[in-house]
């Protein structure tokens, strides 16, 4: 069967908007998206008692999305990966570092080699609304996975966490900030998962109800101390929900 004209110009036309970055290739995927929460700065934290101290080593939360990000370019080749990361508390963590010199450091330079090693691709954030509408804005690419490592509570993802003030996060995605994020900016099957503290104790439940899709969090607190032999995920000291 020959094809008509209007086919033919309607094929060419979306040819060319797809290049332009109009409309996403047909064959263009979902987009896998990590987000790394910063580290505490030890200047806050050691006035802690020992055993209540954060992050003795900054790269905590960077190592952990790297290792993910590992097994999924191992899984799917030619997966697009997104790496979310707060710069100002690793720019702070960094300043910091080159004064102490502590024995393992996690600088902006490992970090760059880290993403360059998976092939992904870092977008940097300094505010919350900075990060929503990165995941609100697609282009027509649906989000596959979106997955959290950092300092959480049961209320919210904790981007900074001791950095400005001891104890308190200046920067932080709230269950109450969840009604920002568009639902329809995930795929029917989208993993999603928090890697941080007590999330499934309220904000899965908000999260489900805001998006329409579940999100696997920690009842109980999480143990990145397993991601010391270079291959593990963070476990819980608790179980795993929704």
């Amino acid at each position: 069967m020959t094809a008509s004209p209007f086919s033919i110009f309607r094929a060419v036309l979306c040819l060319l908007l797809a290049v332009a970055g109009i409309l996403p290739a047909a064959d263009a995927g979902g987009e896998h998206i990590m987000v790394s929460g910063g580290p505490a700065l030890r200047r806050w934290e050691e006035y802690r008692i020992p055993s209540d101290q954060h992050d003795r080593y900054g790269g905590n939360f960077i190592k952990a999305a790297h290792i993910r990000m590992q097994g999924l370019r191992r899984s799917q080749p030619g997966a697009a990966l997104t790496w979310m990361i707060y710069r100002p508390a690793y720019e702070a963590r960094d300043r910091e570092d080159a004064v102490r010199r502590p024995p393992y450091v996690c600088d902006m330079r490992e970090i760059q080699d880290r993403a360059a090693n998976v092939g992904a691709r870092i977008v940097w954030f300094s505010s919350t609304p900075q990060l929503i509408s990165y995941l609100n804005n697609r282009r027509g690419r649906l989000i596959d996975s979106f997955e959290y490592f950092g300092h959480s509570n049961k209320y919210a993802f904790l981007f900074d966490y001791s950095g400005d003030i001891l104890g308190v996060s200046t920067c932080y995605l709230h269950a109450k900030d969840l009604r920002a994020i568009r639902g329809g900016a995930f795929s029917r099957g989208a993993h999603i998962q928090s890697w941080g503290c007590h999330t499934a104790e309220y904000m899965s439940q908000v999260f489900r109800r805001r998006t329409g899709r579940p999100m696997i969090g920690a009842v109980g607190k999480t143990d990145y101390s397993a991601i010391s032999d270079n291959v593990s995920l963070p476990a819980v000291n608790g179980r795993w929900g929704q």
